[in-house]
């Protein structure tokens, strides 16, 4: 299996991300990415879309559930959000989907900061490997992966299912 060209996955997340947010009639969203990984797509992300807004970042690593067992991330880093959460429409960017359990250590931090009007999940890579409630509208690259895939580089047995974005707002996961 040959991996995708994240450059090209970034161009048509964008195109989509784009469609969504004015299918919502969302015209300035507030970028947030998830240490590690989520930043760097959406940085990217950012720049495909030529937003100079500025981005927040999250690092989740005392709001994980698995904090206990797994214990301390050696590179614990401070959240950063530059603007206020109260009634605003995020779009939260992770580069990998694969229990839930970051997201929703991201969502409790968030809701921390203030209730949002929306919540966006954007991830580059979805694993299909759900532990958790968080719905797959879609993906862009999701692969059907048995196995736990650390990193962007999947085993032999993972496929490419889709390559569609992965939204979902936070009046829909309420049942709202």
């Amino acid at each position: 299996m040959s991996l995708p060209n994240p450059a090209e996955l970034i161009s048509q997340m964008a195109l989509r991300l784009k469609a969504h947010l004015e299918h919502r009639t969302i015209s300035e969203p507030r970028f947030i990415g998830i240490r590690t990984g989520g930043v760097w797509v959406a940085q990217a992300l950012l720049d495909e879309l030529g937003n100079h807004s500025p981005l927040g970042t999250l690092d989740v690593s005392f709001y994980r559930d698995d904090f206990s067992q797994n214990g301390l991330h050696p590179q614990v880093r401070p959240s950063a959000l530059p603007f206020e959460i109260e009634g605003q429409h995020l779009v939260l960017i992770d580069d990998v989907l694969m229990s839930g359990r970051t997201i929703r250590a991201a969502m409790n931090e968030l809701f921390d900061y203030g209730r949002p009007a929306s919540v966006t999940l954007v991830c580059l890579l979805d694993l299909d490997a759900g532990e958790l409630p968080i719905a797959r509208c879609s993906s862009m690259l999701r692969a059907n992966c048995a196995t736990s895939c650390p990193s962007m580089v999947c085993p032999a047995n993972c496929s490419p299912k889709s390559s569609t974005l992965l939204t979902r707002s936070s009046k829909s996961a309420a049942g709202r």
